[in-house]
């Protein structure tokens, strides 16, 4: 079926578009702007405008090295992959939006930081907005919230703002068109603590490798994890 929309990022004056990112994934898979010039059959210098006027909205996304035994090349900086990563997160809200799930974990509130509450529950320390009254909280983890990792990539805690990691095994997949439903299997689970479904595309479960049996980092920012009181109500 046709999609009726082109998701794309506007960072200050500059569209990012499907155009864009196709661009950037060749880039890191050719090892060069030639080799992406001619695996999208696009011409060499509009694609290095494009690099250039890209760079100049976003700051440097092509680290490019000169000569060597390898003849040198060009690979993706960090900003790069995070504008990728950004531009998944979209295509998932934009496709995925009717097959968004919500896992819920309960438990006593443990400590407090403002706003920010941790939860104690069956899957771990929960760090998530809850209401200051609360002393036991219901946590809701929305799918399209849940980014997944390899474990040797997955970003350190304490280099991150996104405080809530879990380690897990994946359950199941359900693969549609462009985006994927994976049921993590989380370290920790007891009998009825429910799975932990995060909504990725299909890109990523390629790139992830992404099957049942795998292991997998799951990450999630506090301010993304809402709880409700549950005092009264277990």
């Amino acid at each position: 079926m046709e999609k009726d929309f082109d998701p794309y990022l506007q960072i200050g004056d500059v569209a990012v578009d499907r155009s864009d990112v196709e661009m950037l994934r060749a880039i890191d898979d050719c090892g060069s702007l030639s080799g992406a010039a001619t695996a999208l059959e696009r011409s060499y210098p509009r694609l290095q405008q494009r690099v250039v006027a890209l760079e100049e909205a976003i700051g440097p996304l092509v680290e490019r090295t000169r000569g060597g035994a390898d003849g040198g090349g060009s690979s993706l900086t960090g900003t790069a992959r995070d504008l990728l990563e950004r531009f998944d997160r979209l295509v998932v809200a934009y496709e995925g939006v009717a097959r968004v799930d919500e896992t819920v974990f309960s438990g006593p509130v443990v400590d407090r930081d403002g706003e920010l509450a941790t939860v104690r529950t069956d899957v771990g320390r929960i760090l998530a907005v809850v209401p200051a009254e609360a002393n036991t909280a219901a946590v809701t983890i929305r799918s399209d919230a849940v980014s997944l990792h390899a474990p040797s990539d997955a970003p350190r805690a304490d280099r991150t703002s996104v405080r809530n990691r879990f380690d897990g095994t994946v359950g199941w997949l359900e693969a549609g068109d462009a985006v994927a439903r994976v049921g993590i299997e989380l370290e920790g689970r007891t009998e009825d603590s429910p799975d932990l479904v995060a909504l990725v595309t299909r890109r990523s479960v390629g790139t992830l490798d992404i099957e049942p049996g795998r292991e997998v980092v799951a990450s999630v920012k506090a301010t993304a994890v809402r709880g409700v009181a549950t005092d009264g109500l277990e």
